[in-house]
C-alpha cells in the first residue's frame, strides 16, 4: 500500500508557498510561488499545479496524493470559494478548490490562510493542547485564526475572525476592503510604509529611511533601521505597536483567549513590535482580563506554519475519513 501524502497551500497576496506533506507533518517537497505574477486564478492555478506535478514526481513510487489544503485570503471553508479577497488580484469569486481538484485530480479544501495557520500552531506549535487562542497573521494584510472551545470559528457566513478589518482609526486611513480607518491600514506592509512616509514628512529629524527607494521602504527595512538606532524607525515601531495593541485589547475581550501569537513576515522585527504592542494591550484591558492573556510569536515561525495548518485541514476534512473507511472494509 502506497503511503498518503497531501498537498498543503499557504496563499498570500504575495508569494505562495507549497509543501507535500506526509501525515506526521513532515514536508517532504517544498516551493514558492509568486502570487502576483499571474493576473487571474486560472493561469495561477495551472502553472502552480504543473510544478506540484513535478515535486511529486521526484517522490519514489511509494507516494499517493490523498488532498490538497488551501490557506488564501478570504478563502471561505464553506463555500470552497475566494470571496472578494481585497489583497489579490482575482476579482469576485473564485472557486479556487474546485481548480485545483481538478488539476490534481483529488478532493482540495479551502480556508482562510489566518485559520490555516491557526491549525498549524494548534497541532505543531506553541498552541499544543490550548483550546482558546488566536493567531494574527502580519504581511501584505493582517488575518486572524480564532479557535474557541478547541474548533476554528468560521461563524455564519465563514468569515469570522477579520480583526484587520476592524476599525482602528475612525475615518482614518482608506483601507483595499474599500472601509477607512482598518487596522490593516496600518498593521501590514503597506500600513508600515505609508507611517513611515507620514514620519518622515512631519519630522525634520534625519533618517536613513529617507534614503530607501519607496518600493522597499517596509517592515524590514524599517526593522533594520530601527535596529542600527535610527529615531522615526523607531518610533514606526513604537507608534504602530501602540495601534495594534489596543485593538488586540479588544479581541481579549470579545473572546477571552488564552494566548494570541503573531505570525508572518512582519513578526522578524521581534521586540521592536513586541514590546510596544504587549504594553498597548496590557494598558486598554479590562480589569478582569489583565495578566490572563499571553501575547507572543508564533512557534512556527520561519516553519511553514501555513503550510502545516494547510495540509491538516486536508488530512481532516479527506484523508482521515478516507483511512477509515478503509480500515472498516
Amino acid at each position: 500500500m502506497k503511503n498518503k501524502i497531501v498537498v498543503g497551500a499557504d496563499i498570500g497576496g504575495t508569494n505562495t508557498a507549497v509543501g507535500l506533506l506526509s501525515e506526521s507533518g513532515e514536508i517532504l517537497r517544498k516551493l514558492k510561488f509568486s502570487t502576483t505574477a499571474f493576473d487571474d486564478a486560472e493561469s495561477f492555478v495551472a502553472a502552480l499545479c504543473a510544478e506540484i506535478l513535478v515535486e511529486i514526481e521526484k517522490l519514489s513510487d511509494n507516494y499517493e496524493l490523498c488532498a490538497v489544503g488551501l490557506g488564501a485570503p478570504n478563502g471561505n471553508f464553506y463555500s470552497g470559494m475566494v470571496e472578494e479577497a481585497p489583497n489579490l488580484k482575482w476579482k469576485g469569486n473564485v472557486n479556487l478548490s474546485a481548480m485545483f481538484s481538478k488539476a490534481l485530480n483529488v478532493p482540495a479544501v479551502i480556508t482562510n490562510d489566518a485559520n490555516a495557520a491557526a491549525i498549524g500552531e494548534m497541532l505543531y506549535g506553541g498552541a499544543k493542547g490550548l483550546k482558546n487562542f488566536v493567531v494574527i497573521t502580519l504581511g501584505t494584510g493582517l488575518g486572524s485564526g480564532i479557535v474557541v472551545n478547541g474548533e476554528l470559528l468560521y461563524g455564519h457566513t465563514g468569515f469570522a475572525g477579520e480583526v484587520g478589518h476592524t476599525t482602528a482609526q475612525l475615518d482614518g486611513r482608506p483601507c483595499t476592503c474599500g472601509k477607512r480607518g482598518c487596522l490593516e491600514a496600518y498593521i501590514s506592509a503597506r500600513g508600515f510604509r505609508q507611517t513611515a512616509m507620514e514620519m518622515l514628512t512631519a519630522n525634520k529629524t534625519e533618517s536613513v529611511l529617507s534614503q530607501i527607494p519607496m518600493e522597499k521602504l517596509g517592515p524590514k527595512s524599517i526593522a533594520k533601521a530601527a535596529n542600527e538606532g535610527d529615531q522615526i524607525a523607531r518610533e514606526v515601531f513604537e507608534w504602530s505597536g501602540k495601534i495594534l495593541g489596543r485593538q488586540l485589547a479588544d479581541t481579549v475581550a470579545y473572546l477571552s483567549p488564552e494566548k494570541i501569537f503573531l505570525y508572518g513576515g512582519i513578526a522578524h522585527a521581534g521586540e521592536l513590535l513586541l514590546e510596544p504592542t504587549r504594553n498597548a494591550m496590557e494598558e486598554n484591558l479590562l480589569h478582569i482580563f489583565k495578566g490572563h492573556t499571553g501575547l507572543e510569536f508564533s512557534q512556527l515561525q520561519g516553519k511553514s506554519g501555513g503550510i502545516l495548518g494547510a495540509a491538516a485541514l486536508a488530512w481532516k476534512s479527506f484523508c482521515a475519513a478516507e483511512k477509515s473507511v478503509s480500515s472498516e472494509g
